[in-house]
């Protein structure tokens, strides 16, 4: 029997009300499989439960169900990203949608685990949040575990590059990311693609995904627009006051967070303020990981083409340095996890002063942006907080507690501020460096948590060479 369907519209018309989907891509509209989910949206069903990174927004993505009124759940690693609106968030808080937050590795575990026949593992990786809560915790060593169950699927919707004959799927650049583990656990995985050829045209080495777990192929109808890349609210080169003083703009206090990473290391970017470093890497033996599955990779100049295939985890768009590899989220978080990367650098809400981290919701909000945070804080890896020193509404966001939901627990070691660079040693932060024209007694006066302040604390420089 063909896997081939004449047209998207086909290929989704016996989708009943009640499925469960799980829809790939990544961020607000990247590799999105378009022309299925207008398919399913034109097709009507309804009472779904939307399995996905993100519902993504804009023009063709998952966000279109919902305002369809075609969703009644959705199992997403992010509902919302800092400072935008969001529509499941309000749905959710007004009781109209079932919201469940799952952090990105473990997202694609749980189907990975559903196309393995398996029906629990064991995960550090949220050990100590919210997310834990009501979950069996089991010890294994010295260290923690939570019991995260399988999630089969009904069907997927993926997109790849081209397929052949036989339902054998090819993908490129950095898009391959949650398509393969997602089609994998579902009882009917449903691909678009560009172009579909006969079988023995691709080569057996570059199939991204077999032929065995695809039920459905279909050309896309519907061309993806270029996204415009990461989202930024503030310029690089902005700055804030305090008590009447510029302090260190974004792009400077990212360029001093740069010289703190180690020569020849392994490096995580997360997304807002940490994906600056990047700029300042260029020249230097550093090899950046993204979590949708790049390694190797420098941001593309203003000067370059951008390639809808070649993103980071901020939606930036990339180039790979020679020696790069490029893989899928299964892959990616393998990586995060297994204390491999040398450092990894994130923004934060709050940081507290024995190390906790929250960084993905706040107080009152339905849902939040986890991301592949919680994965990669599990790892173990050197956790450098880069962020403004206050919040936009002049608060401290270092404190003795957090009051915001945690990230992780005793994870922080370096935070580099716009005002200070500190260190934790122990069960406190020590403050090293401040910026120039302020005191340390100044960079406390902003500060709730009690900071020690180190014997021969120096002048916080931007251009501060790497160690």
């Amino acid at each position: 029997m063909t896997k081939i369907f004449s047209s998207p519209e086909a290929a989704v018309a016996d989708i009943p009300n009640g499925s469960t989907i799980a829809i790939a891509g990544f961020g607000v509209g990247h590799s999105y499989p378009n022309s299925l989910v207008i398919a399913l949206k034109e097709q009507g069903a309804s009472d779904l439960c939307v399995v996905a990174n993100s519902l993504g927004a804009g023009e063709f993505r998952p966000e279109l169900l919902l305002e369809n009124g075609q969703i009644a759940k959705v199992v997403l690693s992010f509902s919302a990203r800092p400072g935008f609106p969001s529509l499941v968030e309000q749905r959710a808080a007004a009781g109209e949608v079932q919201l469940e937050m799952v952090p990105q590795g473990i997202l694609v575990e749980r189907l990975r685990a559903a196309a393995a026949g398996l029906p629990a593992f064991y995960s550090p990786v949220t050990v100590g949040t919210p997310l834990a809560k009501g979950k069996e915790v089991r010890e294994f060593g010295d260290k923690q575990y939570v019991l995260e169950h399988a999630l089969p699927v009904d069907y997927a919707l993926v997109r790849g590059f081209r397929a052949d004959t036989n339902g054998n799927v090819e993908f490129r650049g950095s898009s391959t990311h949650f398509h393969p583990s997602f089609a994998k656990g579902a009882r009917v995985a449903i691909v678009e693609v560009e172009e579909i050829v006969e079988a023995g045209t691709i080569a057996p080495e570059r199939v991204g995904l077999p032929g065995i777990f695809v039920s459905r192929i279909v050309l896309t109808t519907r061309k993806i627009a270029i996204p415009k890349g990461a989202l930024r609210r503030r310029a690089p080169d902005s700055r804030r006051e305090y008590f009447g003083k510029p302090a260190l703009s974004r792009m400077e206090f990212a360029q001093r967070a740069a010289a703190l990473l180690p020569e020849h290391g392994y490096v995580n970017l997360g997304s807002g303020l940490p994906t600056l470093v990047a700029s300042h890497v260029g020249g230097r033996s550093i090899t950046l990981h993204a979590e949708n599955g790049a390694l190797g990779y420098e941001l593309l100049d203003d000067s370059g083409v951008p390639d809808s295939d070649l993103f980071d985890a901020a939606g930036g768009f990339i180039e790979m340095r020679p020696g790069g590899a490029l893989f899928d989220s299964v892959v990616s978080f393998e990586v995060a996890r297994s204390g491999k990367l040398s450092a990894v650098l994130l923004g934060a809400y709050q940081v507290a002063q024995n190390g906790d981290l929250a960084n993905w919701s706040v107080p009152g909000q339905v849902g939040g942006g986890i991301g592949g945070a919680m994965d990669l804080i599990a790892g173990g890896s050197k956790l450098i907080i880069v962020m403004e020193h206050s919040d936009s509404k002049g608060r401290a966001k270092l404190v003795r507690e957090c009051q915001y939901p945690l990230t992780a627990p005793q994870c922080v070691d370096m935070i580099v501020t716009d005002l200070a660079l500190l260190v934790r040693r122990g069960n406190r932060f020590v403050l090293e460096e401040v910026a120039p024209g302020f005191s340390p007694a100044e960079v406390q006066q902003l500060t709730d948590m009690d900071l020690v302040i180190a014997d021969n604390v120096r002048v916080m420089h931007a251009d501060t060479k790497p160690v």
